[in-house]
């Protein structure tokens, strides 16, 4: 435990090397602070003792004069630190953001398959923003708070040793109530993370459904779901603020009962002459100035715990391993598409053992159709997934031009497939940026060229703003025949060898299907395609139709082929050609 606390310290260290000249100036500016506020009793003293009783108004003058000085170089110095201290905690933050977003981008499939948007977005905001506030504050306010203590003591024990060892005799007891309490925080602090990041992604998720609910009149049940959420955040957030209530009383007594011991033995300490009366008042004036330093370090307490609570949150995403790459990875510039399944199985769930495909073989020749269809379930779009390597194979091997595609770089095999599938996902950003995700170094006129063959040209331009419209948050603003369209184009720029088809036509009419099918027509020609697809009007021309159930491959052939064959093809036909 011991250990892992220090590999977490050392952990969180390491974001302050690139801004450690910043943050050793933010150090010396809190010591200099620290230290001017140990000057303050001790002219007072000299005031009481000696300036004011032998009428030496010029050094009193001299002393308010040095006094001022001090005070004008110590806001100075708090100028500098409210600034460029938070400046630090916000480089720090910026750092981590930036290497969790990269993190995440590298991450397998199945981590997002497990979690909630909104707890992810959670990670990146709310806690970095704790951690940023403790990269400031935490050093800070805990090294000018040591040496305020430290020299306070010194200068406490200048004045009477054996007073000031009464007063710090105290101090352990406020340090264990302290170490009492700080594992319930922990526990407090954590749970209202979880919490938090759990009521974000219900939000996310509300929002992101807002057409879904109100379509299916399910406003009330959005609002029973986010008022239950809401209520699990308000019992924890008391149980925080219980635990916090506890903590902060009992600070607070210890402080307001060290206040109490300084009068009490320093009284007596005046009353049997072994102090005078401006060692008394500085005694007091050093109490009070001991006292801040201990009120901070309590402050700095809850800080601490929720800094830290956040980075241990940013570090359970930042361990997670991301995908595999192996050091030999071979990097084709263009494969010609030729695709080969050697007893693939594959399963989502690792710990149940339940498999989607099961010893699955499949060739698909370069430049080849292929369809698969057949009812759900069959894992058509697992092996689509699979094909670009979003989810490791549990056995068996995929090939591309013979390449096993584990030997091959992700980016170099997802460089070579184009993907169109029915739910189209455009970036909130222009119709331009959106097609350009093909190809990112493209020209304007490349781009316009893609949408044209998508079909999609003559829609942008009449648009007021034409290529550089704001399509929305996913699209929203866009019919979803145009953001497939756009889709489509985005592939057309792209011009990858392997094009994957995953039901890229089933959410919409027949008419704008129709509209459609002449572009992916034109999309797949020349290119190996892989097909899913549920209406098998659209699937007739394939070279070869392959009709998957749960138990494998039940059928496949051409479709005249199939029809002849009198099976679970011929049955799908003529019940769709009967509904149709």
């Amino acid at each position: 435990m011991q250990k892992a606390k220090k590999g977490t310290l050392r952990r969180f260290v390491k974001y302050y090397r690139p801004h450690k000249k910043l943050f050793i100036i933010d150090m010396i500016c809190a010591f200099i602070i620290s230290v001017f506020n140990l000057v303050y009793p001790y002219i007072t003293k000299e005031i009481i003792n000696n300036y004011v009783p032998d009428k030496l108004l010029f050094l009193m003058l001299a002393a308010a004069g040095f006094l001022l000085g001090l005070y004008i170089i110590k806001a100075g110095l708090n100028y500098f630190l409210q600034y460029w201290g938070h400046v630090v905690g916000v480089r720090i933050q910026a750092d981590m953001r930036s290497e969790l977003f990269n993190h995440l981008q590298k991450l397998p499939f199945s981590y997002f398959d497990n979690n909630k948007t909104g707890v992810i977005m959670s990670r990146m905001t709310n806690d970095l923003f704790e951690i940023s506030e403790l990269a400031h504050h935490g050093p800070e306010d805990v090294f000018l708070s040591l040496v305020t203590l430290v020299g306070a003591f010194i200068m406490l024990s200048l004045i009477n040793v054996y007073l000031a060892l009464i007063v710090f005799a105290v101090v352990p007891f406020g340090v264990l109530i302290s170490v009492l309490l700080r594992r319930r925080m922990k526990r407090a602090f954590g749970q209202v993370r979880i919490v938090q990041g759990e009521i974000n992604a219900d939000i996310e998720s509300a929002v992101s459904g807002m057409r879904v609910s109100r379509a299916y009149s399910a406003q009330e049940h959005e609002s029973e779901k986010f008022e239950a959420g809401n209520a699990k955040f308000v019992k924890a957030k008391g149980g925080q603020y219980k635990v916090m209530g506890e903590f902060q009383s009992s600070m607070n007594f210890f402080m307001d009962f060290l206040y109490f011991a300084v009068l009490l033995s320093g009284g007596l300490f005046f009353y049997y002459d072994l102090i005078d009366a401006g060692e008394f008042t500085a005694f007091v004036l050093y109490i009070t100035t001991l006292i801040t330093p201990i009120r901070t370090l309590i402050n700095i307490f809850e800080q601490i715990q929720e800094g830290m609570t956040g980075f241990k949150r940013f570090c359970e995403i930042m361990d997670v391993p991301p995908e595999e790459e192996r050091e030999d990875a071979i990097c084709p510039d263009r494969l010609s598409g030729e695709i080969e399944f050697d007893g693939v199985s594959f399963g989502y769930n690792k710990d149940d053992g339940k498999k989607v495909i099961s010893d699955f073989s499949m060739k698909i020749p370069a430049g080849k159709t292929i369809a698969l269809v057949g009812p759900s379930g069959g894992g058509k779009t697992t092996i689509c997934h699979l094909i670009p390597r979003f989810y490791e194979i549990d056995a068996g091997r995929i090939t591309v031009d013979g390449y096993d595609i584990r030997d091959l770089q992700r980016a170099a095999l997802r460089k070579n497939i184009g993907i169109v599938q029915q739910d189209v996902f455009l970036f909130n950003g222009t119709i331009r940026e959106n097609i350009a995700y093909g190809d990112f170094n493209a020209t304007e006129e490349e781009i316009v060229s893609a949408a044209k063959k998508a079909n999609i040209h003559d829609y942008i331009v009449s648009l007021p703003q034409g290529y550089d419209t704001n399509v929305g948050e996913r699209g929203v603003k866009l019919s979803g025949g145009q953001k497939q369209r756009v889709s489509i184009a985005r592939a057309f720029l792209k011009n990858p060898p392997i094009l994957i088809l995953d039901e890229a036509t089933s959410a919409l009419d027949n008419a704008t299907e129709m509209q459609i099918q002449g572009a992916l027509a034109k999309l797949s020609e020349g290119r190996t395609t892989v097909v899913v697809a549920h209406r098998l009007s659209t699937v007739k021309n394939a070279d070869e139709i392959i009709v998957m159930t749960a138990e494998g491959i039940k059928e496949r052939g051409t479709h005249e082929e199939l029809l002849a064959l009198g099976g679970v093809y011929e049955e799908l036909y003529k019940f769709q050609f009967k509904t149709e």
